[in-house]
């Protein structure tokens, strides 16, 4: 049985917040801070107290909100240590194969580079989530600012062999612009279609796409699904190293 309660919550344009809170000890990790004021917000809904923010990478929309939290709560600041100069107010770094600790749940921290050099994903196997930062989305993946196709390859292989069932949580809603790219590349897929015409319904409601899990993105994901031959024949990549089928997945939705 899960310890964490998990709460999600839009922020910005497009982010989305995570609290997680160990209801056995008080203990609350944000996943990043991409501006203090809505976490504040969610912090007072919920009625829990910040101990924590767990930053996937550095980028200002998962940062920007670190300073005035840690002002005002004393929190903990842990981040990947391949960013340590880059990150503000960073009191712990970690590497892959380091654990973290909020009250009572331990975490895996998996480096994930590709959309930055140092980008971490945590992993709470007792929980059954993934908080993955900007690596991989519904049905998408981040863009390769600072890495390239066979290390962002790498970083998604190691999400993708996690149980099934295992819920994601990403740092942006775009699932259903991915859906519509993703059915240019695997137009045929049904596991997809159904998907796309879910995501399309919930954004027409303001409905959320997310949290979605390791076996719904192994069956929709194209950026996941380099080993299809659907896929590789659509591209014209038959026999092609999965991390070429992947980078050109990726050259292809950056034009799209």
């Amino acid at each position: 049985m899960a310890k964490l309660d998990i709460y999600q919550f839009p922020t910005r344009s497009d982010n989305y917040g995570v609290l997680i809170h160990d209801p056995e000890t008080g203990a609350t990790a944000a996943i990043d801070a991409p501006e203090a004021e809505p976490i504040k917000a969610a912090l007072a809904q919920k009625g829990w107290t910040l101990t924590d923010i767990l930053v996937t990478h550095h980028h200002a929309d998962h940062t920007a909100g670190i300073d005035a939290l840690k002002k005002k709560t004393g929190c903990t600041v842990t981040g990947p240590a391949r960013e340590a100069g880059l990150i503000p107010g960073l009191d712990v770094e970690v590497k892959e194969g380091d654990t973290v600790e909020i009250g009572n749940a331990k975490g895996h921290v998996i480096e994930t580079p590709g959309h930055t050099r140092g980008h971490v994903s945590y992993f709470f196997p007792e929980e059954g989530a993934v908080f993955v930062g900007d690596t991989l989305f519904s049905v998408g993946c981040g863009k390769l600012l600072e890495g390239d196709a066979p290390t962002m390859w790498t970083s998604l292989s190691k999400l993708a062999v996690l149980p099934a069932e295992t819920e994601v949580y990403c740092g942006h809603e775009y699932t259903n612009a991915n859906c519509r790219f993703a059915l240019t590349i695997e137009p045929e897929n049904e596991a997809l279609q159904a998907r796309a015409a879910e995501v399309a319904e919930n954004a027409a409601n303001g409905a959320p796409s997310l949290p979605t899990t390791i076996g719904q993105e192994l069956a929709t994901n194209p950026f996941l699904r380099a080993s299809s031959p659907e896929i590789q024949q659509r591209l014209g990549l038959e026999g092609q190293p999965l991390d070429v089928v992947f980078g050109e997945v990726r050259k292809r939705k950056d034009r799209f």
